[in-house]
């Protein structure tokens, strides 16, 4: 297993089962949609149990990449279809595959409409998804970073659930590939610094057409800002995140799962695999900057958050919250702060799509997501009530989830740069649990004063059978940490090696130079 390309496998088996749905589910409307949903299904499953062999046989202790491919692409300009992943996005190739057949199991009954299409899509949307993760060429990241756009304005505006759901679509199109062109003119002049789109090249760990690569501190500069424009649009940082509730709130629930769960770690992988180690100068100057804008995110988005009467909202704006604590953590450029941020990232994408999920289900039964239209429901729907105790616990951080782990290490890595940070993101911890029990309370407690809440019914064999893996995510992620940190720390150490012997050695040319 090992020996064959494992990555590819993992990366395009979406595409066969996405065209085998598109050439065999033929016949009957009612036939055609139960075909396509069992098709997706087993191909998202069997998508999953393969990435696992990329768990199972990935050697830790070691920075470099695994499972590496490479085949030429366009062998004049130095463009090769390459593939690898190491400790940092590996990780996120399991989070991806591991939320598509839950996904999946989510839309059987609530997308009634063009099914064959919908499942085409989200296949599609898992391709480039995981590809983005595993691309070691810079070409070859931006055709997947940007081919999720296409997939995922489809879902939007087609199966969304609001009358805004094309403005919302275009909204977040929009957003996202401006920020994108200005990545793509960084993309070229990094190109023509290099001579080659090779990112193990342009990370500086092999040579080469014009031998190892150090970004002039000038250009540095210029890029970081290009680069910053396209990634702080996916996280999103505040203030380019109004995109993110209008498609929450418009999307399908399964659609919302994957924008929160993966898309919006596209971002804060891209800062991890290139602004940081690639342009460490110009990360160190723009710190701050992150830093502030991270902190306002963190602290406004929370206040935004607590005047929301609709369910999707709240928990769109605390998204934009939890990932400020990701974006905080990755810029201090410590072990504490980088292992915080990508834990993180990786239990904000469990957390946050479980919540969707758990809209989606009363969303289903009342079709109405407003909070106040609720109340009660641990009358009648008590499962239904503890699972939701259960993510909202890990949302607001509670010791022994995955929630505390990620913002823990973050603020210990903002406490050790400086204790403002620490502290004025320490505020949004509090106000995380306010307006998360707030909603709680709202919904679940109370009596029943709605005749058609009364005849809501509690979670069905399906719906439990979405939500045992990732409340089991959850708490192995609270308990055993180390499970996951063990993978990552050498590819994080070595980040951070990296970049004070970059700084080092530019401080040392500036000495020199006077």
């Amino acid at each position: 297993m090992v020996n064959m390309p494992l990555l590819s496998l993992v990366t395009f088996l979406p595409v066969v089962g996405a065209l085998i749905i598109f050439l065999i589910a033929r016949g009957p409307a009612d036939v055609v949609a139960r075909n396509s949903r069992f098709m997706a299904l087993w191909t998202t499953l069997a998508t999953f149990l393969l990435s696992l062999f990329i768990w199972f046989n990935f050697e830790t202790g070691t920075a470099a990449f695994q499972f590496q491919e490479r085949v030429e692409w366009f062998p004049g300009l130095g463009i090769s279809y390459r593939m690898g992943v190491d400790g940092i996005s590996m990780m996120f190739v399991l989070l991806s595959t591991l939320l598509m057949p839950i996904c999946i199991l989510a839309s059987w009954e609530s997308i009634q409409d063009r099914v064959k299409e919908y499942m085409i899509a989200f296949l599609i949307l898992e391709t480039m998804m995981v590809g983005m993760f595993c691309a070691l060429d810079y070409v070859l990241f931006y055709v997947f970073f940007e081919g999720v756009l296409i997939p995922m304005f489809i879902i939007i505006g087609v199966w969304g659930h609001g009358d805004r759901r094309v403005y919302a679509a275009f909204k977040f199109f929009l957003f996202t590939l401006a920020g994108s062109v200005l990545m793509l003119l960084a993309m070229l002049a990094m190109y023509l610094q290099a001579g080659t789109t090779d990112m193990l090249v342009l990370l500086g760990r092999e040579e080469g057409p014009y031998g190892l690569v150090v970004f002039p501190y000038t250009m540095q500069f210029w890029l970081w800002l290009a680069l910053f424009a396209s990634f702080a649009v996916k996280v999103p940082m505040w203030p380019v995140h109004t995109w993110l509730p209008d498609a929450h709130v418009q999307a399908p629930t399964a659609g919302s799962v994957i924008l929160a769960g993966v898309l919006l770690k596209m971002g804060g992988y891209g800062f991890l695999r290139f602004s940081i180690p690639m342009l460490p100068e110009a990360t160190a100057f723009f710190a701050p900057l992150v830093f502030a804008l991270s902190v306002i995110a963190i602290i406004y988005t929370s206040l935004v958050a607590l005047a929301q009467d609709n369910m999707k909202k709240l928990i769109a704006y605390s998204s934009i919250a939890h990932m400020g604590f990701a974006t905080m953590g990755m810029f201090t450029i410590t072990t504490q702060g980088i292992q915080g941020s990508i834990f993180q990232m990786l239990s904000h994408g469990i957390v946050s799509g479980a919540l969707f999920l758990l809209v989606g289900v009363v969303y289903d039964r009342l079709h109405t997501l407003d909070i106040d239209r609720y109340g009660g429901l641990i009358n009648n729907m008590p499962k239904y009530a503890l699972v939701f105790m259960v993510f909202l616990l890990a949302s607001v951080g509670l010791p022994g989830t995955s929630g505390f782990v990620g913002e823990f290490l973050s603020l210990v890595g903002a406490f050790i740069v400086s204790s403002w940070v620490a502290v004025l993101a320490a505020i949004g911890v509090i106000l995380g649990a306010v307006y998360m029990l707030s909603l709680y309370r709202r919904v679940v407690f109370g009596p029943i004063t709605k005749e058609d809440v009364k005849t809501m019914v509690d979670l069905s064999p399906r719906e439990i059978a979405i939500f045992a893996p990732l409340i089991v995510m959850v708490l192995w992620m609270g308990i055993y940490p180390s499970s996951f940190i063990d993978v990552m720390d050498a590819s994080v150490e070595n980040l951070i090696e990296s970049y004070r012997l970059a700084l080092a050695r530019a401080d040392a040319v500036s000495v020199a130079a006077q």
